[in-house]
C-alpha cells in the first residue's frame, strides 16, 4: 500500500471512529447528518471516471441515483447497493466505484439511498433495497438482466436482499458480486481477533458499537442481519471478494462456504495484503483495479448464462 492510499485509508478509518462517541451518548453537540456530509466528501475523493453521468430517480418512493454510461453495450442493469455500517453512507459518495462499474460494465448502475440507523434500525436498510429491487422489476427489466454488487454492509446485502426477494416470491436476479461483506454481525470469526491491528480501517469494538446501533433489540444472528445464517438456497451465482488483512475474513470465508454447502455457484477470492473495500482506491491500487476487474467478469458471465 503506498502512501498515497495508507493516508486515504487512515481518514477513512478516522471518519468510522467519529461515530463512536455519538452513538454512545458521549457526544452530544455532533449530529448524524454533519458527520454524514464529512464521510460523503471522504469517500467523493475518489473521482467518478470519465464518461459517465449521474442523476437523482425515484425508485418506487426510495430516492437514489442513476449512473449512466456514455457508451451503453447491454440492456442489463446493475444494483450498486452501498457500504458504510448501515449508518454513514449515501450514493453521491460512491460516483467513483459506481461509476467504474458502469463504465467497465457499459451498463446502468441503480443506486438507491436506503434509510440509515440509528434513526432507522434493521430492517429499514433491507426493505429500501428490496424495494428498489421491486421497483426495477416493475419497469420491465427482467430478473435476469440484473445483478447485484456492494460493499461491506452492502456486501452483506447483496446476500441478504436476494433471501428477502426469494421470501417474497420475488425472481431473483442474475448475479451477485459482494466486496468485503460484513456478513456476521455476532464477529465470532477467527480473524476478528487475529487480524485486529492489521487492518488498517477496522476495529472489533468500533464493530461491535456500529452493530448494536444499527440492530437495536434485534439479535446479531438474524438472517437477514447477518447472512452466513440465512436459508440461502437457491441464489444465483455470487462472487465474495475479500482481503487478507480484514477484520471480516473469517466471516467472509464462511459465508462463502454456506452458500457453497447450499449449492449456490460461488466464488471465493481472498486478495494477499489487501485492505476493507480496497477497490475504492482502483486509480491509486493496482490491485484495486484488478479486482474491479474480476468482479465485472463475473458479473458478465453471470448474466451470459442466466440470460441463455
Amino acid at each position: 500500500m503506498n502512501t498515497k492510499v495508507q493516508a486515504a485509508v487512515q481518514t477513512w478509518a478516522n471518519s468510522l471512529s467519529d461515530l463512536v462517541p455519538v452513538l454512545t451518548g458521549i457526544d452530544t453537540t455532533t449530529n448524524m447528518s454533519d458527520i454524514r456530509d464529512s464521510y460523503a466528501k471522504m469517500l467523493a475523493q475518489n473521482p467518478a471516471p470519465t464518461g459517465v453521468k449521474f442523476e437523482a430517480v425515484d425508485m418506487g418512493g426510495v430516492p437514489g441515483t442513476l449512473v449512466t454510461p456514455n457508451e451503453i453495450k447491454t440492456d442489463a442493469v446493475v444494483m450498486y447497493i452501498h457500504g458504510g455500517a448501515y449508518i454513514v453512507g449515501r450514493p453521491d459518495g460512491y460516483h467513483g466505484i459506481g461509476g467504474n462499474y458502469a463504465k467497465m460494465l457499459g451498463a446502468r448502475v441503480y443506486m438507491p439511498d436506503y434509510r440509515l440507523a440509528p434513526e432507522h434500525k434493521f430492517p429499514a436498510s433491507i426493505d429500501d433495497t428490496l424495494r428498489t429491487y421491486e421497483w426495477l422489476l416493475e419497469q420491465k427489466v427482467p430478473a435476469n438482466r440484473i445483478a447485484f454488487c456492494g460493499e461491506s454492509a452492502g456486501g452483506a446485502m447483496v446476500v441478504s436482499v436476494m433471501v428477502a426477494a426469494k421470501s417474497k416470491g420475488l425472481p431473483l436476479p442474475a448475479v451477485g458480486s459482494s466486496i468485503s461483506p460484513w456478513a456476521n454481525l455476532e464477529h465470532t470469526g477467527a480473524s476478528m481477533s487475529n487480524r485486529e491491528g492489521l487492518d488498517p480501517l477496522n476495529s472489533k469494538p468500533v464493530l461491535d458499537i456500529l452493530a448494536r446501533a444499527f440492530l437495536g433489540d434485534t439479535l446479531a444472528n438474524h438472517p437477514l442481519a447477518s447472512p452466513v445464517f440465512a436459508d440461502v438456497t437457491g441464489l444465483p451465482p455470487i462472487l465474495v471478494q475479500i482481503g487478507e488483512n480484514e477484520l471480516m475474513l473469517s466471516d467472509a470465508m464462511r459465508l462463502a462456504t454456506h452458500l457453497a454447502d447450499n449449492r449456490v455457484r460461488v466464488n471465493l477470492e481472498v486478495w494477499p495484503a489487501m485492505f476493507h473495500a480496497w477497490h475504492f482506491y482502483a486509480t491509486m491500487l493496482p490491485e484495486g483495479q484488478q479486482a474491479m476487474e474480476s468482479s465485472v467478469r463475473f458479473i458478465e458471465t453471470g448474466l451470459a448464462d442466466a440470460n441463455r
